[in-house]
């Protein structure tokens, strides 16, 4: 079982990290994209949030997901943690906390990504929000 513990710890807070660096990219790509952003080149409200909106979806995919996957990741935990009591008949108190614990932390983890790319991703979607209606009153629609 110990494949199990390798799993959780690099597998899936290797995953959770992997999806916080793909949100943080995507992140500053769109803000860097808004700041150099200028609405007389578009002459047509769809193009222009097809445009705004574009690679948004992946942030909110990784918001709402990796809680589940830090989840899954502490399940894991917990099932290695009762796999160890019951192979060993007997555990200390205090070993049986420290394995909770720990598999705790993915949990912890996926929050920690989560929170951040929700944060993210309303911000960036109100900016679209802004810009779009700027267009508007531009365009005189």
């Amino acid at each position: 079982m110990q494949w199990l513990h390798y799993g959780i710890d690099y597998g899936i807070i290797g995953l959770l990290v992997v999806m916080s660096i793909l949100a943080f990219s995507i992140g500053i790509e769109r803000y860097l994209f808004f700041k150099r952003l200028s609405l007389e080149n578009y002459e047509n409200r769809k193009t222009l949030e097809l445009e705004l909106t574009k690679h948004l979806h992946l942030i909110a995919i990784v918001g709402s997901n990796a809680p589940y996957i830090g989840l899954l990741g502490t399940v894991f935990g917990i099932m290695l943690t009762f796999y160890t009591m019951g192979k060993s008949g007997f555990m200390d108190t205090s070993k049986i906390m420290i394995s909770l614990a720990l598999a705790l932390k993915v949990t912890a983890v996926g929050l920690l990504v989560a929170i951040p790319a929700i944060v993210v991703y309303n911000l960036l979607l109100r900016k679209v929000k802004v810009l779009v209606i700027q267009w508007e009153i531009k365009n005189g629609q």
